[in-house]
């Protein structure tokens, strides 16, 4: 099989892939918000209407004028509940913010960071000053100038610092039940990690401690919640998604069974055989001959 037919990616996503930013505008009951799920990628939004985010452990109930900025190193999901919804989205990827020389800060400013508020109440005319940003980004990004890339970037710092000045909203709710909230924050987190598109770009969370400590909890405490909710302890669900992943693998890559193995994770490919077979009663190899 041809390795550039692996996987399909919409011509969007591979727009933001190869520039590293994309800004759009929500039009009225648009179904952008509602529908756009990539998150591997920083998102700030400004958008007007009522909703509910799941941000980590906690959400929040939110009505009128918002930015909400989004990392795709932490769980989160949208609730739209208003008919209708309106206003921007820029999104750009770690490598593109990585160009300016104060990402680093401002990656750990309270918006960006675990454990702090991601979301801002906005007033009209913070509104208005900040509707002409995203405006700017939209028309830079369709320009020829040569320095646009930089002239971007600079628009997001002014958004970020601007933001710094605000107060950040506390309006949120812990979830009623923590152990369904902790649930789906893991299982998210979990799908997030796939599809495992090149071998040169390995499988990052790989056991439940690795997991525990990115959503800053104790191993037991996640393996708790998740027994509670689904049955299944916190090993056996990322086993049976790496698994499920191996097999798409070996079916739809031309990837050698030591890059599946690597890609996902497993230091020698003999341990991936053996963990395979554990799992799925057959070999790699068997499997592959079998279903493709």
């Amino acid at each position: 099989m041809d390795s550039k037919k692996k996987r399909p990616v919409s011509e969007y996503n591979e727009t933001l892939k190869m520039k590293g930013f994309n800004a759009f505008q929500i039009e009225s009951d648009s179904n952008s918000t509602r529908t756009y799920s990539r998150k591997d990628f920083y998102k700030i939004c400004l958008t007007t209407g009522k909703s509910v985010i799941h941000y980590a452990d906690r959400s929040f109930d939110m009505n009128g004028t918002i930015l909400f900025f989004g990392n795709p190193h932490i769980p989160y999901s949208w609730e739209t509940v208003s008919s209708t919804y309106v206003g921007y989205t820029c999104l750009f990827s770690e490598d593109f913010l990585n160009e300016s020389e104060r990402s680093e800060s401002l990656q750990n400013s309270p918006f960006f960071k675990f454990g702090g508020t991601p979301v801002l109440d906005i007033s009209l005319d913070q509104r208005e000053f900040l509707n002409g940003i995203f405006r700017k980004m939209i028309e830079e990004q369709q320009s020829d100038y040569m320095y646009k890339d930089e002239l971007i970037r600079n628009y997001i710092n002014l958004i970020i610092h601007e933001s710094l000045k605000m107060q950040p909203s506390e309006n949120f709710n812990k979830h009623k039940n923590a152990a369904s909230r902790i649930a789906n924050v893991f299982l998210e987190l979990l799908e997030r990690q796939f599809p495992i598109e090149s071998p040169d770009l390995p499988l990052k969370l790989r056991s439940a401690q690795e997991y525990a400590d990115t959503l800053a909890l104790h191993p037991n405490h996640l393996n708790r919640s998740l027994k509670q909710v689904t049955g299944k302890t916190t090993t056996t669900l990322i086993n049976e998604r790496v698994v499920s992943e191996a097999k798409a693998m070996l079916q739809h890559t031309d990837w050698n069974i030591s890059d599946i193995a690597y890609a996902l994770g497993f230091e020698y490919p003999t341990y991936f055989n053996n963990f395979f077979r554990k799992v799925t009663g057959t070999n790699p190899s068997g499997y592959r001959i079998e279903n493709v």
